[in-house]
């Protein structure tokens, strides 16, 4: 791959920054030695930049179950502080389950907030959501998610963002790509959608997809169960945090609160790691 035409115009301002929520804070991608215990497709991203070119620093603001209002209170002030080279933003997607939502309203909440991230001089990353195909019961969602993926092309052509248009990626569709929750997405889900961001940045890299042999269908006694395990596991704690209005997010912090630089060997491990002793003596 070609030398990146985006890096070179950002010497001396090498800020890499993550917006949103689950999504980016890296759920699904389950690693124990880094903060919150997740890994994650941006992690991925700044390690990359920083073997592609020294000096990158990163931060990671994003939290799980993060609605836009959330995240806009939360994380647009201190990330126009960091003076970002770099930004990425996921957004939206728990106010789109929730059925209160005003979808005209939240999008031009995410335009307004897009606009004040373009005003950076940052090149801007935005995604599309996908088509996730958990349960029939969400599909009368599939027309709200369809206005918003619509808003965003739209919103990324008006600003000059980058966008990864997450619903037309087909590698999706593979259940192995999503992690047991149906909603977030695996490890290998994590590690592709990396690849395709640095792909569309110009980013070298070698992160290839899955070789996989064609997924075995389950039989009928197999899916059920697999159902009964997904409702138990999943679908009745969700609705019991929706009845006791909390959320998996509540008492976290962001992963990378303030810029790390990426270490280009040993990568983000190696500097939770140095964290960790630090923290023990």
């Amino acid at each position: 791959m070609g030398a990146n035409p985006l890096l070179p115009e950002l010497e001396g301002r090498r800020v890499f920054v993550a917006l949103g929520d689950s999504f980016t804070e890296g759920v699904g991608d389950r690693d124990e030695r880094l903060p919150n215990g997740v890994r994650g497709w941006a992690d991925r991203v700044a390690e990359k930049l920083a073997k592609a070119q020294p000096g990158w620093r990163y931060a990671n603001l994003a939290i799980r179950s993060k609605r836009l209002r959330q995240i806009i209170n939360e994380q647009l002030e201190p990330a126009l502080a960091m003076k970002p080279a770099l930004v990425t933003l996921y957004a939206g997607g728990n106010d789109i389950l929730d059925l209160k939502t005003d979808m005209v309203a939240l999008m031009a909440d995410y335009e307004n907030f897009v606009a004040q991230l373009a005003e950076t001089g940052a090149t801007l990353v935005l995604f599309t959501g996908f088509d996730v195909k958990v349960s029939a019961l969400l599909e009368p969602l599939k027309k709200r998610n369809t206005f918003y993926n619509q808003r965003v092309r739209a919103i990324a052509a008006k600003y000059g963002a980058v966008l990864v248009d997450y619903w037309s990626l087909d590698a999706f569709h593979d259940r192995r790509m999503w992690d047991s929750d149906r909603l977030h997405m695996s490890k290998a889900g994590h590690k592709y959608l990396a690849g395709q961001v640095l792909d569309r940045l110009g980013v070298p890299h070698k992160i290839t997809p899955k070789d996989w042999e064609p997924p075995l269908r389950p039989s009928l006694r197999e899916w059920e169960r697999q159902q009964r395990r997904w409702i138990h596991d999943w679908v009745l704690p969700l609705f019991g945090r929706k009845l006791r209005g909390v959320t998996l997010g509540d008492e976290l912090t962001p992963r990378w609160p303030e810029p790390v630089k990426v270490p280009r060997k040993g990568g983000l491990k190696k500097l939770a790691a140095k964290s960790y002793c630090s923290e023990a003596n």
